[in-house]
């Protein structure tokens, strides 16, 4: 008996990986995470699968339904939104698993911030405009931030911002990080990326709090801030130049 913890991705519920895909459509049991998991991806479950949304549970009762699948000798899908690797939650559950002596694997996914520059059709990083992107969030309820992970650090960096949880809190996303990017820095706001619902909106520091007000939307966005979103005057990457020496286009001489 193993747990497959699998990201199911952004959304749209062919951005599963195939090995996801496959996971889910032969364990006996999948828990998955409310409405961030598509209903499409759920349903790859077999016909007579042991089905539980784990969004009203607690920790205790998660673990309670996967040491019931292992008592009985039954795969479990575990299913997250997004990718695994951030605030999904995994680390809490694998580390009941190790104490417990229950196997699983980690089946990575689409990470909504990939989704999000997906949908706007941009590079996160240009050369010699920002070759550094960080994924963040602001304080909350759930989790607090350690002390020196603050915006207003990570403005400093002049990277790109892929600020997460935070929807709810932009007027204090934009008063800690307009000072360092400026009040014409690009910001994209991208609402359930890939879902039939997406929804964009565009801007700068200095309009986008306006710009969001005539279209509210919930915590499931994603503010993306940096002058990546909308550079144009940047140099090609040496990577494709026909100069560049690389392992696979030598030259001859």
């Amino acid at each position: 008996m193993t747990v497959h913890f699998i990201g199911a991705g952004p959304g749209a519920p062919d951005l599963i990986t195939v090995r996801g895909r496959d996971l889910v459509a032969r364990c006996p049991v999948c828990l998955y995470a409310g409405s961030l998991v598509p209903a499409e991806i759920v349903a790859l479950a077999p016909q007579h699968a042991h089905i539980v949304d784990t969004a009203p549970l607690t920790l205790d009762l998660i673990i309670a339904e996967i040491e019931a699948a292992h008592a009985r000798g039954q795969d479990v899908a575990r299913l997250h939104s997004g990718d695994l690797s951030i605030w999904s939650a995994l680390g809490e559950q694998t580390r009941r698993l190790r104490a417990l002596g229950i196997p699983y694997t980690v089946t990575p996914g689409v990470p909504s911030f990939a989704a999000a520059a997906a949908v706007l059709g941009r590079e996160l990083t240009l050369p010699e405009v920002a070759q550094s992107v960080v994924l963040t969030r602001t304080s909350g309820r759930a989790s607090a931030m350690p002390p020196r992970e603050t915006l207003e650090a990570f403005s400093e960096t002049g990277a790109t911002l892929a600020v997460h949880l935070s929807i709810h809190a932009l007027p204090r996303v934009v008063a800690e990080t307009k000072p360092h990017y400026g009040e014409d820095c690009p910001v994209a706001i991208v609402f359930r990326a890939t879902w039939p619902d997406e929804r964009v909106v565009t801007g700068t520091l200095g309009d986008i709090e306006a710009r969001l007000a005539a279209e509210p939307m919930e915590r499931t966005a994603l503010i993306l801030i940096g002058r990546t979103l909308g550079a144009e005057d940047f140099r090609d990457s040496a990577l494709y130049d026909a100069d560049y020496r690389r392992r696979y286009r030598g030259f001859e001489g």
